[in-house]
């Protein structure tokens, strides 16, 4: 594009989006005043959902398009402050706005290896991959695979390794957006995931990167401000400071001498909450007693057991005067009760595990690494250094993060929208930790020590949409709520938090209005990354490359549909918490990917053998571990030098790195028009920003 339009289009996009933000603040201030009105709750959250689906919804429909370029890569035009911002509502996934936050809230200190982790990554990817990528001019990473080690098998697995990233990824932004969609409209999780589903087709399906591009922009300014009013109104009642990242270290002081005063069985809180650990203890130790029974007595032992619940509930239903309550939980544990000892030992072991976390003492938010013992110290620090790293190298090889470097006009704005993205990202990132002290700090002074007759009605409002994301039960019958009768999931606390601190209920739509558009904005991006794999890297690059452009955007289209919907059917049977699913899709990208687009990069010799290797080593590697450790599968094998599953890429990436240089070793080296490439490629200045050597 010449430079005179680039300069009108940049001056047009400024003006738009400055309309746009002004208007949506506009648009909240209204409902501020309608909410004081008398406007009903549920009407302003439908409002708020609503309207901001439909708008991106318009963006997605001004901005179909039937071009390739600008299907696949928004016609190469996105000025870097924009695409900065869009990688920032790409990246700032459910994980972020939701998960971040209440993983730093559950985990103190050290949940700040997320943070360290994915701004750590942003580093590489503009020193080791982005501009070079760019420099390359293609539409997707496999595409950079099967040009610079040839042949068609890189290119497969790289699709292979893209779509099972991706797929990965976008299970966890479904869930974000069924969670948020159920919570918000009454439905039910699995309803409310497919409800969701079609909030996030409305923009890939009609215009790809074109329209997730511009939505993915209107979707930052909605979550960041979303994030940041909260946040900002809780520092202001709690320390009269606006800025939050300043009053953090005053509520932190508040929140550890809260801490030891619960801790303290010499003060009355205190010794309410080790009476109520006394009793979680006992319970502990008659589970591992039952567990026992069980390996001795297997399936007799459970008929025997079971056997008396179901005469306990007939007693109870046989008494004229029986509660009616204590009959419903008779009969729910003998509906309950597990079925066979493989499910007994399962269920068994998860409640022990969760009686004796609850009995354990409150950890200190602000100590790191926190544990009883040094060795405990030691394995939370060794996998802390393990989940950085890589948190920090599956940023620099997400498909769908690289592929909106493929949309600058130039090399160096390609560069420079890597510094964008950061800057963006970094004010949700610097603002979480501000915030999980000042929802601890509330949950600490306004539900621990309250009333059970008296709980807020958003304890039962969240308690009907996951009971393992809000519960609270009266352990010691003493009618007072301790900390260790409160279950809160980290997934929550985003969006409770308004509810929490007593906020008006405005603010609390916005924020899940905000949580909608962070996981939309992620969702729109993988399912575009999945769908472009499969159209553009199989359908075209290898089963018809004589496909006119009508038919390869029809099959794009349609192999989004079914991604989509699958998606949301893997999604409805919740596979796992949404940080870990996240997690996961980061170690298998630096498993498959890092190794090869790094070296691919910097060093000339490697070749497709030691591609082939690396790839299929590293996500071999990380996959076994996984499928072996982590509790889904079940299998819960031994883990090595004590690092957990999430942070599985330490050991594929190790092997991917291996894999890549003994086999491009161990073969002939490229022809020296590849390695003329791979210099070109990696000094991208060398000749003009507006040429790319590959076409």
């Amino acid at each position: 594009m010449a430079a005179p339009a680039q300069s009108r289009f940049v001056a047009q996009l400024k003006r738009y989006y400055a309309l746009y933000t002004g208007g949506f603040i506009g648009f909240v201030v209204l409902l501020s005043i309608f909410e004081q009105m008398g406007m009903p709750n549920k009407m302003l959250g439908y409002i708020f959902l609503g309207a901001t689906v439909l708008l991106y919804a318009g963006i997605g429909i001004l901005s179909r398009t039937s071009d390739v370029a600008e299907y696949y890569v928004a016609g190469r035009r996105v000025p870097a402050f924009f695409n900065g911002m869009a990688v920032g509502a790409d990246w700032m996934s459910a994980a972020s706005f939701i998960g971040l936050a209440g993983t730093l809230y559950l985990s103190g200190y050290d949940g700040l290896a997320f943070v360290l982790g994915w701004t750590g990554g942003f580093v590489l990817v503009a020193l080791l991959l982005a501009p070079y990528l760019r420099k390359f001019g293609q539409y997707t990473i496999p595409d950079f695979l099967g040009a610079r080690y040839g042949g068609r098998i890189p290119r497969t697995i790289g699709v292979f390794a893209a779509i099972l990233c991706s797929f990965t990824y976008v299970i966890a932004q479904i869930y974000g957006v069924g969670l948020i969609t159920s919570r918000f409209t009454g439905l039910d999780f699995g309803t409310g995931v497919f409800v969701g589903l079609g909030s996030i087709l409305v923009c890939s399906f009609l215009g790809g990167m074109r329209a997730v591009t511009w939505t993915q922009v209107a979707q930052y300014v909605i979550l960041i401000v979303a994030y940041m009013i909260p946040v900002i109104w809780l520092s202001v009642k709690h320390t009269g400071n606006p800025v939050p990242q300043v009053a953090y270290g005053y509520v932190l002081q508040k929140v550890t001498a809260r801490e030891q005063a619960l801790n303290d069985p010499a003060t009355p809180d205190g010794a309410r909450e080790a009476e109520v650990r006394a009793i979680l203890k006992q319970r502990e130790k008659t589970i591992e007693d039952e567990l026992q029974a069980l390996e001795v007595g297997g399936a007799a032992y459970l008929a025997e057991e079971k056997g008396k619940l179901v005469k306990v509930a007939a007693e109870l239903k046989g008494k004229r005067d029986a509660d009616p309550k204590a009959v419903a939980a008779a009969d729910k544990a003998v509906a309950e009760f597990p079925a066979d000892v493989e499910a007994a030992r399962k269920a068994w072991r998860a409640a022990a595990e969760t009686d004796r976390a609850k009995a354990a003492p409150i950890a200190a938010h602000a100590e790191p690494f926190a544990g009883p013992d040094q060795a405990t110290r030691d394995k939370k620090r060794k996998n802390f250094l393990a989940l950085v790293l890589c948190l920090m190298v599956g940023t620099a090889a997400l498909p769908h993060i690289l592929m909106r470097f493929y949309t600058t006009p130039t090399v160096r704005e390609a560069r420079q929208s890597v510094f964008w993205a950061l800057f963006f990202i970094s004010l949700l990132y610097i603002t979480a930790p501000a915030l999980a002290v000042l929802a601890k700090y509330d949950v600490y002074t306004l539900l621990v020590g309250s009333s059970f007759s008296e709980l807020p009605s958003w304890v039962s409002a969240w308690a009907s949409v996951d009971k393992s994301l809000m519960s609270v039960t009266d352990i010691n019958h003493d009618g007072i709520v301790q900390l260790a009768e409160v279950n809160i999931g980290g997934d929550l606390i985003v969006l409770a938090t308004p509810e929490i601190a007593g906020l008006p209920y405005v603010v609390t739509a916005l924020v899940a209005a905000g949580g909608l558009a962070a996981a939309l904005s992620t969702a729109d991006g993988l399912m575009l990354t999945i769908s472009n794999s499969l159209s553009h890297d199989v359908y075209y690059k290898m089963i018809d490359p004589r496909a006119p452009t009508g038919r390869r955007l029809f099959i794009a289209k349609a192999l989004l549909l079914a991604v989509a919907v699958f998606a949301a059917y893997i999604t409805s049977l919740k596979p796992g918490h949404i940080l870990f699913l996240v997690g996961a899709a980061f170690s298998l990208a630096a498993s498959a990917f890092f190794p090869a687009l790094a070296l691919g990069v910097f060093w000339k010799r490697a070749n497709r053998a030691g591609a082939v290797l690396g790839m299929i080593g590293g996500l071999a590697v990380c996959m076994y571990y996984m499928y072996m450790t982590y509790p889904f599968f079940g299998v819960n094998a031994p883990l090595w030098w004590d690092i957990s599953p999430i942070a599985s890429g330490m050991f594929g990436m190790l092997a991917g790195f291996v894999g890549v240089i003994v086999g491009s070793l161990l073969t002939a080296a490229p022809g020296k028009e590849m390695q003329e490439l791979v210099d070109h490629v990696r000094y991208p200045y060398l000749e003009s920003d507006s040429k790319d050597r590959i076409a």
